[in-house]
């Protein structure tokens, strides 16, 4: 009870004290101790101004929300965005996040995606060293956290100089390079792809990216399945000397096709001159929205796999506009035999000859009598005749570039398949 007692009496000093501040006089106390508690004053009307909700801005921040972008690159290009600060991202699956965005440096658009702080220095992989492992220093977890290679998400934007942070955008911001035609039929074209035969004299062996490098299988019928998976290989420089693909073959969603037929090894810059195309055309009835939007997805629609139908049971054939050449020319670059087999003016997708081998692309033209579309087409699956497979099947049948028989034009033999969208 006197314990209670003494308590109860001090309480009710320090309310007295606190009460008693508001009516003391200046003239009282030294003036020292005036200037102390003017500035004390002072500090307090600044940190009140400081802390106060500046709705303006929160409403300003708030509604960048409501841009629809995945980098802060887009961002800027998009929205003209050009003030430092912390925006919201989308994912490639529609998963909001908020992040920093550098846009000053060097021209801007810089995405924030991690941050690794040390938590303790003194301690030895434990709890916070999620950049290592937080489970101890052990040999039976070569791997640690695994954080810098999986998906796992931590921290937030605004701690992320006193705790380790890792957002989405880590593994979902995509920055590549690639060519685009800025010109053709009002521009706007990307470069997703090229098909390049690295050796004709190949049968499904290295470099035949576009249909085996294992050799002609039929228990491996897709091939190397790129036509319809996520790999990416080659440069944009070597696109004309190597196979090329990109992420925006599979993440761009688009509606029309541009195909260029370039010169082996023909520099990049010198691409856009139409004298140097074998044969140029774009479609314009905006058929990829009726097949997901890219090749990637219509390929999930008409696999290009062995023995995946018969000679009927092509994909869809798409009429073309020509930029370079016309439905003449287009024959002529094909053998006399397959002169016989197609109609010009067209695009065609999975394509499936007498053996049931499949070929992704027929440029230029629609099979619609024989079926010796080995000839006239290109890419494939993991299975041809022997004399067959590769990336140009069979283009060299009576010999390279003889314009006998089944064989095509040396040209057409000897250009990339360049494949742009729009």
């Amino acid at each position: 009870m006197h314990i209670l007692k003494e308590m109860l009496h001090n309480i009710f000093l320090l309310f007295v004290g606190l009460l008693s501040l508001e009516h003391v006089s200046f003239a009282e106390v030294p003036s020292s101790q005036i200037v102390n508690i003017t500035e004390t004053r002072e500090y307090a009307e600044r940190t009140q101004n400081f802390t106060r909700t500046n709705f303006e801005h929160l409403v300003k921040v708030r509604n960048r929300s409501m841009y629809v972008v995945r980098s802060c690159k887009e961002l800027r290009d998009r929205y003209d965005e050009r003030v430092d600060g912390v925006y919201y991202l989308t994912t490639g699956n529609g998963m909001l996040y908020q992040t920093y965005c550098d846009m000053t440096t060097a021209g801007g658009g810089w995405t924030l995606v991690a941050s690794v702080h040390e938590n303790s220095v003194y301690g030895r992989c434990t709890v916070g060293d999620r950049w290592s492992s937080q489970q101890g220093n052990n040999a039976d977890l070569p791997d640690g956290d695994g954080n810098w290679s999986n998906r796992n998400t931590f921290g937030t934007v605004e701690s992320a100089t006193s705790d380790d942070f890792k957002n989405p955008g880590y593994y979902d911001v995509m920055l590549y390079q690639t060519y685009c035609d800025m010109t053709t039929a009002g521009g706007g074209w990307t470069l997703v792809a090229s098909v390049h035969e690295n050796s004709i004299y190949g049968r499904c062996t290295v470099g035949d990216r576009w249909s085996s490098q294992q050799g002609s299988n039929p228990d491996l019928p897709d091939g190397d399945g790129n036509w319809s998976n996520r790999n990416t290989f080659g440069t944009v420089e070597s696109a004309t000397s190597d196979d090329f693909k990109n992420p925006g073959y599979y993440d761009i969603t688009a509606e029309d096709m541009s195909v260029w037929h370039i010169p082996n090894n023909f520099p990049l810059e010198f691409w856009n001159l139409e004298a140097a195309a074998v044969l140029r055309y774009h479609t314009g009835n905006r058929f990829l929205r009726l097949y997901g939007g890219n090749l990637f997805q219509l390929f999930k629609q008409y696999p290009v796999r062995y023995n995946v139908g018969s000679c009927g049971d092509r994909g869809p054939a798409i009429p073309i506009v020509y930029d370079h050449g016309d439905k003449e020319s287009t024959r002529m670059l094909y053998g006399p035999n397959s002169r016989n087999e197609f109609e010009p003016g067209f695009i065609t997708f999975r394509a499936i000859n007498r053996e049931r081998a499949a070929m992704a692309i027929c440029s230029g033209v629609k099979p619609t009598v024989g079926y010796n579309t080995e000839h006239y087409c290109i890419g494939g699956g993991g299975y041809f005749h022997p004399e067959q497979c590769g990336d140009f099947p069979s283009f060299d049948y009576d010999r390279l570039g003889g314009y006998q028989g089944w064989s095509a034009s040396r040209e057409m033999t000897e250009a990339a398949v360049l494949l742009f969208y729009r």
